[in-house]
């Protein structure tokens, strides 16, 4: 199934600004080391933190990308299509649920301001934590199975939309610590908790109304 010749540009990176944002905002365990680092040394040490974050999910999003790329015909048939774009609702409503019944706050510390430590090290260990947890693919894999992302024939367009990837990652990062410093001092766990259920439910409602969509064929992410 050849792929059309005039391809959405915007829409491939408005994709890809989705994912980046999907892929970044859970509060897992990079999403509180940076409000702890926001919080305790600074929000640049915490900008920095999700700037290393955004580069270990780049480097997964395109394993994941070119993984996809091999098994692409397999992908495009119609009916192989409607299932995966099945699964990946399912996924990303699962991972909605957990995202939204988690409590984030349980497993943030506090620390001094002292040792704060250079920016190039705190991207570094934000780097690291997120590098050390591979299950991303998982999530990579779903988002781009519904938002038929990958389009292997096109390298430039693709390169494009693994920018957007980034560029959406690094919005999410640079709204979060602009939001945790502008309510640091009222900001509490019970903050972390409410960021995380809203989150969650943003995602279990895509989630389901895209799944309700593709199985009565009305709402698909087609070219």
């Amino acid at each position: 199934m050849p792929f059309p010749i005039q391809i959405d540009i915007l829409e491939l990176m408005l994709k890809g600004l989705l994912i980046g944002i999907i892929a970044s905002a859970p509060m897992g365990p990079v999403g509180i080391l940076c409000i702890q680092r926001t919080l305790n040394k600074g929000r640049w040490y915490g900008f920095i933190t999700g700037i290393g974050a955004a580069a270990s999910d780049i480097i997964y999003a395109m394993i994941t990308g070119f993984g996809m790329s091999f098994v692409m015909d397999l992908i495009t048939n119609p009916t192989n299509k409607f299932w995966l774009q099945i699964f990946g609702s399912l996924i990303l409503l699962v991972f909605g649920i957990h995202c939204w019944r988690s409590n984030p706050a349980n497993n943030i510390r506090r620390s001094g301001k002292n040792g704060k430590g250079s920016l190039i090290h705190n991207g570094i260990t934000a780097f690291l934590v997120t590098f050390s947890n591979p299950l991303i693919i998982f999530l990579f894999m779903a988002s781009f199975a519904q938002f038929a992302f990958v389009i292997p024939t096109r390298p430039l367009e693709m390169s494009l939309g693994y920018l957007s990837i980034i560029s959406g990652a690094l919005i999410w990062w640079f709204g979060l610590t602009w939001l945790i410093d502008k309510v640091r001092g009222k900001f509490d766990e019970n903050g972390i908790q409410i960021i995380n259920k809203i989150i969650g439910s943003v995602v279990i409602l895509f989630s389901l109304v895209v799944l309700v969509g593709t199985v009565f064929n009305i709402y698909t992410f087609n070219y």
